[in-house]
């Protein structure tokens, strides 16, 4: 059984790696500090969008991934694309026999399969979705 990797947007670490890939930019473009060596201006630009293609690589590290904020949610389950969600545009979600069913709120539905992942796993995904969107129409 296959797991699926779930990743809230809050986590602070990979906040802090964004903003500190974020000030390495600024610092580096603008060379802010002088050294005497400039092309330390320029490694230091290049280390930030490092992190920042670090940042932005964790979707394709994991086959099964959803990521999440308050807002929308991202969800890839075996295969290469995902789809976005906005949890406002959810009007219900149904988890049956290894099919995560979601209905939007102009009647088109969007089907995953979950054939080869943990029950625990569908569970919690499904139940990620629900929360947010009972959060979201309040």
């Amino acid at each position: 059984m296959k797991r699926i990797h779930f990743d809230n947007m809050k986590n602070r670490f990979w906040l802090g790696i964004l903003i500190l890939s974020l000030i390495l930019i600024v610092f580096g473009t603008f060379e802010i500090i002088e050294f005497k060596n400039t092309k330390v201006n320029k490694l230091i630009t290049v280390f930030g969008f490092l992190l920042q293609i670090v940042y932005y690589s964790k979707t394709f590290w994991y086959k099964n991934y959803m990521q999440w904020n308050k807002k929308a949610t991202y969800i890839r389950i075996n295969s290469w694309a995902g789809k976005t969600l906005s949890f406002d545009n959810i009007k219900k979600t149904e988890l049956n026999e290894n099919q995560l069913t979601i209905t939007k709120q102009n009647g088109k539905k969007v089907t995953f399969d979950l054939d080869d992942i943990k029950e625990t796993d569908s569970q919690k995904l499904n139940k990620i979705i629900v929360k947010n969107t009972i959060a979201s129409s309040i």
